[in-house]
C-alpha cells in the first residue's frame, strides 16, 4: 500500500497557526495605528515646520514688522532694495534745497573786535584811527545753562480809599509765599525730555543736575507728566473735536508694554488718530470696545485709511481706505510664497503705478486721477487678481479652515477693490496709513530705551502731552515753547479751520 502523510497532531498544528496568525493581524494592526498616528504627527509637524518657516521669512519688507526686528536670529532679511537709478549719487542733489545758517540781519548783540598789539612801526594799535568795520562773522550759539535763582517779592499797597492789595504771584512762582519752586523752563526741560526724547526719570534729573548744577527729585520730576497733561487737557479737547469733523483721518495701534508686572504680562495697545495736522492718541485694548471709546463711533461720512484690522470694519458709518503699502508687502510675501507666479508682481506694479498717478493728480491739483491715467493700470491690477484667485484655491472644509494668507489678499483686493482705490477719486484720501506709523513710531522707540511703562495713568498722561506736542509740531510751533506756555497755563490751542 503507498504511504499516507501522518495526520497526527494536525489539528493541534492548525489550532497553533490559526492562533498565531491572530497574534500576527493583532501585531498588524497595532502597528498600522501606530503608522496612522506617525503619519498624523508628521503632517502636524510639516504643518507647524511651515508656520515656524513663513515667521521666519516675514520681516519689515513683507509684513508690518518693524525694521529693528530684522537682525533676530534665524530671521531672513529683507532683500536689498534697487541701487539709485541714473547713477545718482547720495547727499544733496542739485537744484535741491540746502540747509545752513542764514545770515541774520538783526543779530542779539554786536561785539566789535579791534587790532591789538603793536605796528611794525613800533606805536601801540590801541591808539589807532578807527576805519570802520572791515569784516563781519555771525556766531549761533547756545547760553550757557546755569540754574538762577530768582525772588519774587509781592508788594502790597494801599488806595487813597483805605483798601489795600497785595500782588499776585506771576506765573513762574505759583508756590504759597515762603516757598522755594522750580522755574516753567526748568518744568519744561524735564517734560520735553521725558515726553519727546524718552529720557526716564532718574536720567532727566541728572541731565538737569549736569546742566544747571541743581538737581530736582525723582519724584518732583515724574510727577510732572500728570501736571503737564491737566495743563494740555483744553487743547487736547479741541484736537479730538477736529478730528472727528476732518474728511479723512488715518488710524494705527501698537501694542505696547504699560502696567505692573512683566515683561510677559498683557499687553496694553496705543491707538492714534491724525491727520497731516492733528494727532490723538488713545491708551487701551486692540478690542471693539477700546475703538468705540475712542473715536470712531463719533465718525459720521468720514474716511478712515486703515491696516484692514477688523474692528475699523465695525463702524458702518465711514468710509475705508486699505492702507496700499501694507497691501505692497503682503503682495511681496506672496511673491516670494509662490516665486514661479507673475500675478504678485503684476498686482504690486498696477497698484505702484496708480499711487504715482494719485501723486501726480494731487501736484496738478486735480480733486481726482483722471480716468486715462488709470485704465492700463486697472486693467492689470484686475488681472493680476483674477489669474491669482484662480491659481490659489480655497482650501475646502468650512470656514473653520485657514486659508492661504495669498488667498485671503486676493479675495480683499476683489471683494473690496472700492476700498482698496478710494484714493482715485478724491486725492485728498492718501493711499497709505504712513501718517499714522509715523505718530505711533515714537512708542516703539520709547520701548526699546526704557521698556515697560510701569503705570497705565501715567502713559496716558505721557501720550496726552505727545498728542498736544505733535499737533503743535505739524503746525510749526517751537515744541518746547508750546510745553512751556502750558505749564504757565496758556496752551497752544489748534486753530478751527474755515471749513470746519
Amino acid at each position: 500500500m503507498p504511504d499516507r502523510p501522518d495526520t497526527a497532531g494536525v489539528p493541534d498544528e492548525v489550532a497553533a497557526l490559526r492562533a498565531e496568525n491572530g497574534r500576527l493581524r493583532e501585531a498588524n494592526e497595532r502597528l498600522r495605528v501606530l503608522l496612522e498616528d506617525k503619519d498624523a504627527k508628521i503632517a502636524d509637524l510639516e504643518k507647524r515646520l511651515a508656520r515656524v518657516e513663513r515667521l521666519l521669512s516675514r520681516n519689515s519688507g513683507n509684513s508690518g514688522m518693524p525694521p529693528g526686528t530684522d537682525d533676530l536670529p534665524g530671521k531672513t532679511p529683507p532683500a536689498p532694495k534697487p541701487g539709485r537709478g541714473g547713477g545718482r549719487k547720495p547727499g544733496k542733489q542739485r537744484g535741491a534745497p540746502g540747509a545752513h545758517l542764514e545770515w541774520n540781519e538783526h543779530p542779539d548783540d554786536t561785539r566789535d573786535v579791534f587790532p591789538a598789539g603793536d605796528c611794525a612801526c613800533g606805536a601801540d594799535l590801541s591808539g589807532a584811527a578807527d576805519l570802520g568795520v572791515r569784516y563781519s562773522h555771525q556766531v549761533t550759539d547756545l547760553p550757557e545753562a546755569t540754574a538762577a535763582t530768582v525772588q519774587y517779592d509781592r508788594h502790597e499797597v494801599e488806595c487813597g480809599c483805605g483798601r489795600r492789595h497785595v500782588a499776585d504771584p506771576p506765573p513762574e512762582a505759583p508756590g504759597a509765599p515762603g516757598t522755594v519752586t522750580y522755574g516753567l523752563n526748568f518744568q519744561a526741560w524735564c517734560v520735553f525730555l521725558m515726553v519727546m526724547h524718552h529720557v526716564p526719570v532718574e536720567r532727566c534729573a541728572n541731565i538737569l543736575e549736569s546742566m544747571s548744577g541743581v538737581r530736582p527729585s525723582d519724584g518732583w520730576v515724574h510727577g510732572l507728566l500728570g501736571r503737564a497733561a491737566k495743563a494740555v487737557a483744553a487743547a487736547n479737547k479741541t484736537i479730538r473735536a477736529l478730528i472727528i469733523l476732518a474728511r479723512v483721518i488715518c488710524g494705527d495701534e501698537t501694542p505696547l508694554r504699560a502696567g505692573p508686572g512683566p515683561k510677559s504680562a498683557k499687553k496694553k495697545y496705543l491707538q492714534v488718530a491724525c491727520t497731516s495736522l492733528l494727532t490723538c492718541y488713545f491708551l487701551g485694548d486692540r478690542d471693539l470696545p477700546s475703538f468705540r471709546n475712542f473715536i470712531y463711533s463719533d465718525l459720521h461720512g468720514s474716511v478712515i485709511v486703515h491696516d484692514r484690522y477688523q474692528n475699523y470694519d465695525a463702524f458702518g458709518e465711514v468710509s475705508h481706505q486699505l492702507c496700499c503699502q501694507h497691501l505692497l508687502r503682503d503682495l511681496k510675501d506672496a511673491a516670494e510664497s509662490y516665486p514661479d507666479a507673475i500675478w504678485p508682481g503684476q498686482v504690486a506694479d498696477a497698484l505702484r503705478g496708480l499711487i504715482h498717478q494719485a501723486n501726480l493728480a494731487r501736484d496738478q491739483g486735480l480733486a481726482s486721477v483722471p480716468d486715462e491715467a488709470t485704465a492700463e493700470h486697472l486693467r492689470l491690477f484686475r488681472n493680476g487678481v483674477s489669474v491669482g484667485l484662480s491659481q490659489v484655491r480655497r482650501i475646502p472644509g468650512g470656514t473653520k479652515v485657514k486659508q492661504p494668507p495669498a488667498r485671503m489678499l486676493l479675495e480683499c483686493l476683489r471683494d473690496r477693490q472700492a476700498d482698496v482705490l478710494r484714493f482715485l477719486t478724491d486725492t485728498a484720501i492718501p493711499p497709505t496709513s504712513n501718517q499714522a506709523e509715523r505718530d505711533v513710531r515714537p512708542a516703539k522707540t520709547q520701548q526699546k530705551i526704557s521698556g515697560r511703562l510701569r503705570s497705565e495713568e501715567t502713559t496716558r498722561d505721557r501720550y496726552a502731552i505727545r498728542g498736544y506736542a505733535s499737533t503743535a509740531i505739524k503746525h510749526g510751533h517751537q515744541v518746547f515753547t508750546a510745553i512751556r506756555d502750558a505749564l504757565a497755563g496758556n496752551p497752544w490751542i489748534p486753530p478751527i479751520p474755515a471749513d470746519a
